[in-house]
Order: structure tokens, then C-alpha cells, then sequence
């Protein structure tokens, strides 16, 4: 039977059908969703001139004609606009060598219009001339390879809610692109494919073209951001967007004022020393109102002052004190503005004055000046001004004084005397200047502030200098409406004298409740805006008008970045140092810890040695064959030596004291350290000595001078 199944009547046997094994991951799969299902409208409604995506309407434009010339940005309003749309650019070169056939063809057709109108005596038209010109100029970019030509479909689709606000965002896109001369059509009838040209398929189905050559074509690039850098200036970092340097001079600018805000930890402190430290090798005097002691550091690595001031303190401020008038300054206008800042003064001091309290207060102070012959006539420079406690026996023989009286008296016989009853002993003659209130209490913080910014003010006055005031957690002084105003006061009038006010606070609510945030704001040519807290962003977005975007990139943003606003401009900022710049200016606790412990390591090695010996204050090598002088007292010359290392100490009760040594006279050997002759410390049982220790008197056990350690 098996040699009847080859022949043509045999039976045939049937295939038999495989059956595949249905693994689990496909079974999975079936009942996965696409990513086009997730993200795809439930239903579609096509209209000619929008697509109904249920939530939203979508309408899509593209792009029929350009201007002879597009300037570089002239897309970024668009790109920019604070409303949701989507932008597709396709662009598809083309052949050169047909694009050069086809201007041939072109440029002669121009040039025989050109003549036709010679011949006929018409007169030359200008559009004809400035065609051919460019003709010419393009074939010769082309023939040159300098140019190429592409064909580029420019479409937008945007959304809205209701048809009304579709139309005012339409609106407002034609006003921005034609004023720029770039008109843009609806795409009718074709809304479905304009819509999947513009979503991130790289589909171009709508195939509305326009050739454009390499220039302006470049000018769509739609990634581009604002550039400050600066010829002159210093380092604030850098830009986020495009990794350019951002060099700025505050200096440059039409007030030289900056405020900073950030939550706690973001890196403000950080970016001012970084900025106090690079201001200071442009010749630039810098004064810091420090309320955390987070500047002592800086101060003391650049040669600064540091001045802590507390109830404690030995360093103190009369705010009695009167600046020495300018050459352009009115004696009597200088002391009526002093008068006017104590009274604000005492307004905080004795916690708010009525109208009566304050004519009094006014009219002490005046006669106060007057006690030590200080008027408009007096020679500022020689006069002693005078003290709290002469103000208080002024006032206290005033009609309607006891409440004030009863009220200052704290400060100048209770706890808070030693405050401010004392003459001035600062001086600010360094390039950094540092003052500190963090040991004072929290109660007189906003008048230490107060006090001392008025005695940098009148140091302002003096001579005029390039100087930067540098206030830190400034929300101190704006919670006292006069503090705020002396503050603000001083922003206003510090370009007079070349002076820079920087602002720092972490708490934003604060500085902007009080009615002198916002010109504070206004009246600053820099702002830098660091990564700020959920609870405040809101009110900084509104505050700075900033778009969602730039809201969300600030609560995102990493230590020292942020948003960094210079005029009209503003850029996302990296603040960036150097490692020895971060050494010197960092607040991390655990760096502070590490550098301190570094340097008390480096302080131990340098008085004990590495080997954690005591080390010699001099220490003497005496050759084999060093001459000895002669001399009738001093023992026969020791046999040759080497250096011994030892510490000697002073002989105990018992003990047989050394022999004393020979005078610098009797005895001098030439060192080898330095060429200088030095008296060697003794020489018993001809063993040469050579000691660090000290005595019971503090002279070395075998005389001379004590040691310096």
C-alpha cells in the first residue's frame, strides 16, 4: 500500500494543522493598552475651519508668506506666549543644481521685464530692480555653496475651550506675526490633517511650503534664549538654558540695586558671598549686615573687619553721631535728616510714638544737639556728640515726658544699657566690613539693624566710594514700617552716592506684606530668584509675572538655581565657584566642621611637629669644626656634635641645677638655618643642649628669653 500512495490515484493525505503555543506574555499584551489609545481624544468632530476634541477646540494655520528680511528671534513671541499651542517646522532641502537652473530661467525673465520697460520709455520700477538684485546675490550664495534652499511648512495648532477664546488667541497670534509681515491662512477643510502635522509624529500631511534660503531660515530656530554676557563685570553664573556666562555689572544699570529671595536652603547666602568675593577684585567696598554670623569667615580670609554686635559686645555705636557734610551738602539739611532718622528711632525703641510723643521726642533731640553746641554752624568734624543718657536728661525735663522717660530707661540703666549709651568705637576702614546680630536679642534686632544702617549711611555720606550694602534676612527690617521706610529711603537715594543695596530674605510673604516690599522691588534693577516653597510661589509668580513654566522650574530647581532677572531680561541661572571659592564662602554645616577641624589639625601640626614633637623655636646645627672664641670662663670646646632634640625641664627640689651657660657674648657659632650668629642655649658636661621647655618663672631652665609657642 505505501507504493500506491506515489501514484496519481492514490489517496491523499491531508495536512494536518500545527498547533503554537500561546505564551503569556502575549495573552498580556492583548489586553494592554496603546499609548495612542491613552493620549487620543474619545470622540472627533471635523468641522472646516476647527476640530472638536470634546475638552478642547483645536485649530490649525499655516504659514503663506515671509518678508524680504527676518530678523533672528522673530519667532520667540510666539514660542514664548503664555497660551498652549503646538508648533511643527518641516523643513526639506532641496537640489541645488535645480534650484540654479530654475534662477537662470528666473533671473532672465526679470532682466527682459527690465528691458521691455527701457524700450517703452516706462519708468524703472523699483520692485523689478530690488527681484533682480537679490536673484543675483542668492545665485551667487548658491554657486558658491555658501547657500542652500529648502522648502519649509511652518503650522500651529492652537486650543481653547470655548470658540470665543480660540478666536482672541488667534487673534493675538495674527496681531504678533503680521506685525512682522508674516501672514498666516486657516487650514480649511484640511483641519484633520493639519492636526497630525503638528502633533510629534514628524508627519507632514498638510505639504504647505515655502522656499527659504539658509539665512532666514536659521532665524526660526525656535531654541533660543537671552544672552547676558557682558564685556565688563563679574561672574553670577551660569545660563541653564544655552551654558553661557552670565557677566553682569550692577553698576552698569540704571539703579545699582538687587533683591534676593529663596526658601531656606536654596543657596542665597551662598550666591552673595560668591558675589561679595568677586566684587571685592573690581575695587568694590562691601558692608554686611549679618544677623546668622554666616560672613565671619569671609571676613577674616579677606583681611576684612568683624564687628559682633550684642549687649555683650565691646563694640559699640552712638546713634548720636552726625556725618561730616559733603562739599555739595547743607550743614543744617544734614542735621535736620539725623533728627528726622532718630525719631524713627525712638519709634521703635519705645514701641510707637502718638502725635504729641513725637513733637516731644523732636524737640529733645534738637535740644539735646544743643547742649553740646551742635547747630547748622558747627564744624561737624570737631564736635562730641552726645550720648542716649544726655538725651534722657533732656528729656526728662520736659512737660509730658514721664511715659517716655519711664520707657527709655532700659535703655540706658537696665539690661540694655550697654548698647547704644556709649561713644562709637567701629572703624570701617577695611574693604569688607562685616556686622553681626546674632547674639543680640530677637526684641532688639530690628533696632541694632536700624542703628547700624544709619551709622553705614552716614559713613556713605563721608566720601564717595564704589561700595555694596549687603543686608541679609532683610524681612528684620521690613517688619517695622520705619525700618522699612529708612531702608527703602536709602535704595532711592543710594545711586547718589555710588552705592549698591542687596536685599536677601527667605521669608517672601513678610517682605512683600509690607507696604515697601514692592518698591523695594521696583526700585532694584536686579532680581534673583532662587528655588522657592510651595506656600510662596503662588505670590512670588505674581509678584514677578512669571509664567507657569518659570513657577515650576523654580519649585524644581536644585541648590543654586534659579531665575535671574537683569533689566528687561531675564535667564534660568547656575551659580558655579571654584573649589577655593567654595572653601571660603560655603554654609554647608558639615563642610564649616570639616574646614575647622582642618585647620585646628594644621595649627596642632605646626606647634608639635609632624612626628607630634615639640618644635624648636630655633633650631641650630653646629658644624664639627665651628670656631669657638676665646674666653677664660667658657668650658673647653665641645667634641663635634649633631642636633639633639630634647625638652628640658626646670630642675625639682633635690635636683643639682645645670651649670649657667656662657653670655651671647662668650659664646656665638654660626648657624646654618640662618646666616645670623646665635647664642647656643648651654653646653653641660660638654653635651650640647638645646631646649624648648620653660621654668617656674617662665624663663627657659637655663636662662634667656621665654619661648614662643
Amino acid at each position: 500500500m505505501a507504493l500506491l500512495d506515489f501514484l496519481p490515484f492514490g489517496k491523499k493525505k491531508l495536512p494536518v494543522a500545527q498547533v503554537l503555543p500561546v505564551l503569556p506574555e502575549e495573552i498580556y499584551r492583548t489586553g494592554v493598552l496603546d499609548l495612542q489609545d491613552v493620549i487620543a481624544p474619545h470622540a472627533l468632530r471635523v468641522s472646516p475651519r476647527e476640530l472638536d476634541l470634546g475638552e478642547k477646540i483645536a485649530r490649525t494655520f499655516f504659514v503663506i508668506s515671509y518678508p524680504r528680511f527676518l530678523t533672528t528671534g522673530w519667532f520667540s513671541p510666539i514660542i514664548n506666549m503664555d497660551k498652549v499651542l503646538d508648533i511643527s517646522i518641516f523643513i526639506h532641502p532641496m537640489d541645488t543644481t535645480e534650484v540654479l537652473r530654475k534662477f537662470q530661467k528666473k533671473v532672465a525673465e526679470v532682466q527682459s521685464q527690465i528691458a521691455a520697460r527701457e524700450e517703452k520709455g516706462m519708468v524703472r520700477n523699483p520692485q523689478l530692480d530690488t527681484a533682480y538684485a537679490d536673484l543675483e546675490q542668492l545665485r551667487d550664495s548658491l554657486q558658491q555653496a555658501q547657500e542652500r534652499i529648502f522648502e519649509v511648512g511652518l503650522y500651529l495648532t492652537i486650543y481653547g475651550a470655548t470658540r470665543e477664546e480660540i478666536d482672541k488667541v488667534e487673534s493675538e497670534i495674527r496681531s504678533v506675526l503680521e506685525s512682522r509681515l508674516v501672514y498666516i491662512r486657516p487650514a480649511l477643510f484640511q483641519q484633520e490633517q493639519g492636526f497630525r502635522s503638528t502633533i510629534p509624529i514628524a508627519s507632514d500631511e498638510l505639504e504647505v511650503h515655502t522656499k527659504l534660503n539658509s539665512a532666514p531660515l536659521s532665524s526660526v530656530f525656535p531654541f533660543i534664549s537671552f544672552d547676558l554676557t557682558s564685556n565688563r563685570g563679574i561672574l553670577f553664573g551660569i545660563n541653564r538654558h544655552n551654558s553661557s556666562l552670565i557677566l553682569f555689572d550692577r553698576f552698569s544699570l540704571e539703579n545699582y540695586n538687587s533683591v534676593t529671595f529663596a526658601k531656606s536652603g536654596a543657596g542665597k547666602s551662598y550666591a552673595t558671598k560668591l558675589e561679595i568675593l568677586r566684587s571685592l577684585m573690581f575695587d568694590t567696598e562691601v558692608i554686611v549686615i549679618d544677623p546668622e554670623r554666616e560672613y565671619e569667615y569671609l571676613a577674616e580670609t579677606v583681611g576684612g573687619r568683624y564687628f559682633n554686635i550684642s549687649l555683650s559686645s565691646e563694640h559699640h555705636i552712638n546713634p548720636f553721631d552726625l556725618p561730616i557734610p559733603r562739599e555739595d551738602e547743607n550743614p543744617s539739611d544734614v542735621l535736620r535728616n539725623n533728627i528726622i532718622t532718630l525719631v524713627g528711632l525712638f519709634r521703635i525703641m519705645l514701641g510707637g510714638l502718638t502725635p504729641e510723643e513725637d513733637a516731644v521726642i523732636d524737640k529733645a533731640i534738637t535740644e539735646t544737639y544743643a547742649l553740646k553746641d551742635i547747630s547748622a554752624d558747627a564744624n561737624f568734624a570737631a564736635i562730641e556728640p552726645p550720648l542716649l543718657s544726655d538725651f534722657e536728661l533732656v528729656l526728662s525735663g520736659m512737660e509730658g515726658s514721664e511715659s517716655l522717660v519711664q520707657r527709655l530707661s532700659k535703655y540706658t540703666k537696665g539690661t540694655w544699657s550697654g548698647f547704644m549709651n556709649r561713644p562709637t568705637n567701629v572703624d570701617m576702614n577695611k574693604r569688607l566690613v562685616v556686622f553681626s546680630v546674632r547674639d543680640m536679642e530677637d526684641d532688639l534686632k530690628p533696632v541694632a539693624m536700624y542703628i547700624i544702617t544709619h551709622h553705614i549711611w552716614n559713613t556713605v555720606r563721608k566720601e564717595l566710594r564704589k561700595r555694596l550694602l549687603v543686608i541679609d534676612e532683610a524681612w528684620w527690617m521690613m517688619r517695622s514700617e520705619d525700618t522699612a521706610s529708612f531702608l527703602f529711603s536709602i535704595a532711592k537715594r543710594g545711586r547718589k552716592y555710588y552705592l549698591g543695596i542687596s536685599t536677601i530674605t527667605q521669608d517672601v510673604s513678610d517682605f512683600l506684606n509690607s507696604p515697601y516690599g514692592i518698591p523695594m522691588i521696583t526700585n532694584s534693577s536686579i532680581q534673583i530668584l532662587l528655588r522657592q516653597s510651595p506656600t510662596s510661589v503662588d505670590l512670588v509668580q505674581n509678584t514677578f509675572k512669571l509664567s507657569d513654566e518659570e513657577k515650576y522650574l523654580l519649585l524644581e530647581s536644585d541648590v543654586g538655581e534659579g531665575i535671574f532677572f537683569a533689566g528687561l531680561k531675564h535667564v534660568a541661572i547656575k551659580i558655579i565657584a571654584s573649589y577655593t571659592e567654595d572653601q571660603i564662602i560655603t554654609s554647608d554645616p558639615s563642610q564649616i566642621l570639616a574646614i575647622k577641624k582642618a585647620k585646628q589639625e594644621r595649627l596642632a601640626t605646626e606647634e608639635f611637629g609632624l612626628d607630634n614633637q615639640p618644635q624648636l623655636s630655633r633650631a641650630v646645627e653646629v658644624p664639627a669644626s665651628a670656631p669657638m672664641p676665646p674666653t677664660t670662663d667658657a668650658p673647653e670646646p665641645p667634641e663635634p656634635m649633631r642636633p639633639i632634640v630634647a625638652t628640658q625641664k626646670a630642675p625639682t627640689q633635690g635636683e643639682v641645677s645645670p651649670p649657667p651657660p656662657p653670655s651671647a657674648q662668650q659664646l656665638e657659632v654660626p648657624s646654618t638655618v640662618n646666616q645670623t650668629p646665635t647664642t647656643m642655649p648651654g653646653l653641660a658636661d660638654k653635651t650640647p643642649a638645646i631646649t624648648t621647655g620653660q621654668g617656674p618663672d617662665g624663663q627657659s631652665p637655663l636662662g634667656g628669653a621665654p619661648a614662643e609657642h
